[in-house]
């Protein structure tokens, strides 16, 4: 369950994004102009320390591009290339944001997700000391097995092969597909499977193996 603020972030997520993904050698070339968000999912930290949101991304009539996110109260010691940026939340103060590949709770709430077949994080918004569902069209599931116990990840070491990151994640080793849209053959890999409008075939988000 993550709770949401009804709150106010400046500068915004895509105008961090903006400024950020043009320098990654992943995103696809065109720019950035008309940065829209298509979708986005959540997962929980367990500690209830780091928002964790992947958002699903589209610059005009360009490809859709996948951004994992992680939000913390404080730098993560050790991680300062990939930090996006910061940002004042209305609600909670300054937020450090960082590429989510980066970070190792990212990376254990990734690897749980597929290996332990969850879904993402059911949305509230708590308001006047009461909570309230939030209904977000975006659906990702794990094709892994309920149950399946993943030990916490210590440091997160992403690599970049073309448009896919690599996390190696102790003895798992994920894949993150940043560009969205072309088919991709499981062989073998559990699977992050997400869909974002209704009726649409689910694309595969990222493996483990």
């Amino acid at each position: 369950m993550a709770i949401l603020h009804k709150a106010v972030l400046r500068p915004t997520k895509l105008e961090l994004l903006a400024t950020w993904l043009p320098a990654q050698p992943w995103f696809p070339e065109g720019g950035v102009s008309d940065l829209s968000r298509v979708g986005a999912y959540r997962f929980d930290d367990p500690a209830d320390e780091v928002g964790i949101e992947t958002m699903i991304v589209r610059a005009g009539d360009g490809p859709l591009v996948q951004v994992p996110l992680t939000y913390r109260p404080s730098p993560l010691e050790g991680a300062d290339q990939w930090l996006i940026g910061t940002a004042d939340h209305s609600a909670l103060g300054k937020r450090w944001v960082y590429d989510g590949c980066g970070d190792p709770v990212y990376a254990t709430a990734l690897a749980t997700a597929i290996l332990a077949g969850q879904t993402q994080a059911d949305l509230f918004y708590e308001v006047d000391g009461r909570r309230e569902r939030k209904e977000d069209p975006t659906r990702v599931a794990g094709s892994g097995t309920p149950g399946t116990v993943v030990a916490p990840v210590g440091t997160a070491v992403p690599t970049t092969d073309g448009t896919v990151t690599v996390i190696k994640a102790g003895e798992v080793e994920l894949r993150i597909f940043r560009v969205l849209g072309d088919a991709v053959d499981p062989a073998g890999a559990q699977t992050l499977t997400g869909t974002w409008n209704e009726g649409d075939a689910p694309v595969v988000l990222a493996l483990a193996s």
